[in-house]
């Protein structure tokens, strides 16, 4: 269901972020810009995707597990789940049409208070295709706007030309980084993880043995 880039190696904190928007806005499409710096022509998420990303943050190693949800209204209840115990959102909007970024308020907003189970989590909005100038109809102001109204981070950026895209997970992981309660759970994580690695180092391989 999911794919990694830079498998391997250690990992100070853990983090889960979770990309939401209509379907058509870019999210695939940034994920994998920021994952793999390449774009290929992408179908739509079916339900759930995720990709996992190691990187050095404020002179931590991170690991983020990016969960890539479908926006169409079918996928819904399957989506709601992945919302638990996320450390950081993505809202995704398309410049160039703007019901995607009206809802944000009518859909997505309301989406995060009903199924987000962390009160700290740390939302970022982002306007997608800012390369395609001629089409913009959603202004940088009225993004900005509705990114206070929300008391979320605010960030535009281009899939296509990868303007901004790294900033954006960047900036999301910075935030979420200086938040204790999530800092705490970032590293809870990594140390769960090293728990159940070493039990299972401990654990003879193999079948029933007599001697």
């Amino acid at each position: 269901m999911g794919s990694s880039s830079g498998h391997g190696g250690g990992y100070d904190l853990s983090f889960k972020i979770l990309l939401i928007g209509d379907s058509g806005v870019g999210k695939s499409s940034i994920l994998v810009s920021f994952i793999s710096n390449a774009l290929d022509d992408l179908s739509p998420t079916i339900g759930v995707d995720f990709k996992i990303k190691l990187l050095n943050i404020g002179g931590k190693r991170l690991k983020l597990t990016i969960w890539d949800t479908a926006g169409q209204e079918r996928f819904r209840t399957l989506t709601s789940s992945y919302y638990r115990g996320a450390q950081g959102i993505i809202l995704v909007y398309d410049v160039t049409r703007r019901e995607t970024f009206t809802n944000l308020s009518d859909v997505w907003a309301k989406e995060v208070e009903l199924y987000s189970t962390n009160q700290d989590c740390i939302k970022i909005l982002v306007g997608n295709k800012v390369d395609r100038v001629s089409e913009r109809v959603v202004t940088r102001e009225e993004g900005t706007a509705l990114a206070q109204e929300y008391g979320c981070l605010f960030l535009e950026c281009s899939a296509k030309t990868r303007e901004n895209v790294e900033e954006c997970f960047e900036e999301l992981a910075l935030k979420i980084m200086g938040v204790p309660s999530l800092l705490e759970e970032g590293s809870t994580i990594v140390k769960r993880n090293i728990l159940k690695q070493n039990q299972e180092q401990n654990v003879t391989p193999g079948g029933s043995c007599c001697s």
